[in-house]
């Protein structure tokens, strides 16, 4: 697999969190959950009042967003940059601007493609 440009990671990102931003608007997540691998791993840090979720598979992930749909948009907030295979993203939620950091693995295929560059690992950190 061709090793993830900055420049590959700042689209991706982008039409990532445009994604999820439209899902929560409409209140329906099945379009942006369909980004993901069938076998994608989302984990969740420090959740206020949580702590740490973790949800390996389309069932899994697709049910914590039937059972808990986010009711907040994200924006980034900073530049996005590359830690190995994945695109690193700080950004910060809309209604408190409360920081955190997104993580995210995508398959191989077109860099601006987000059908052919599936998200196989995502990670949240909260704060």
């Amino acid at each position: 697999m061709a090793k993830l440009t900055q420049g590959d990671a700042a689209v991706l990102a982008a039409r990532h969190v445009a994604e999820f931003n439209d899902a929560v608007e409409a209140r329906q997540f099945a379009q942006f959950l369909r980004l993901f691998s069938d076998d994608a791993v989302m984990t969740f840090e420090n959740v206020p009042g949580v702590g740490t979720l973790h949800y390996a598979g389309r069932d899994a992930y697709t049910k914590a967003y039937a059972e808990r749909p986010p009711d907040d948009k994200i924006d980034i907030t900073g530049v996005v940059t590359v830690d190995g295979d994945e695109a690193v993203v700080p950004f910060a939620w809309v209604r408190d601007e409360a920081p955190g950091m997104l993580r995210l693995r995508f398959s191989a295929g077109v860099p601006d493609s987000m059908d052919e560059r599936l998200v196989t690992s995502l990670t949240i950190v909260f704060g």
